[in-house]
């Protein structure tokens, strides 16, 4: 490798390694920004019951400020993509995702239960992820969304929350 070939590599380095920092500054400072328009997410209740509904595994794509479908939070890791199993149960709803937080949205807080076509820069075909629009304790309105492994879970999932439209 001549001389030119190293310089041109290590420029090439050095200018993908800051995009990479930039990138992850401007994750941070979206967080910061969000974090008191957000609040804390409620916690999961110690005793839950037998599921109503699932568990249903998928992918769980993100959760966003509504009704953007691409506003993602970047608060905490609740914007973080993780592979989840989702359960409804007489008080609410979880999603249990694997190496990410959990996340508890009460049945109270639930606004409507619905499929998109896409969610948090996900897109999918029609009806490709399942969405739940629900109000943290903050008054902010947000939709978590999971694209289920079975999509023929979907129906299911929505008739068991109708009626929650505003």
């Amino acid at each position: 490798m001549s001389g030119f070939e190293l310089i041109v590599l290590v420029v090439v380095v050095l200018v993908w390694a800051g995009l990479i920092a930039l990138a992850l500054r401007g994750w941070r400072n979206r967080g910061r920004r969000q974090a008191e328009t957000i609040g804390d997410f409620p916690s999961v209740p110690e005793q839950l019951g037998e599921p109503t509904i699932g568990p249903d595994t998928g992918l769980y794509v993100g959760s966003t400020l509504a009704p953007s479908w691409q506003d993602r939070i970047a608060v905490g890791d609740f914007g973080d993509r993780a592979a989840a199993a989702m359960s409804a149960y007489s008080d609410g709803i979880l999603i249990d995702r694997q190496g990410a937080s959990d996340i508890w949205i009460p049945r109270s807080s639930i606004t409507a239960v619905r499929t998109e076509r896409g969610l948090a820069g996900k897109v999918m075909t029609a009806d490709g992820v399942l969405v739940i629009r629900w109000v943290l304790p903050s008054g902010t309105e947000i939709d978590s969304g999971l694209r289920a492994d079975d999509k023929s879970i979907y129906p299911g999932w929505v008739s068991g929350f109708e009626g929650k439209e505003q």
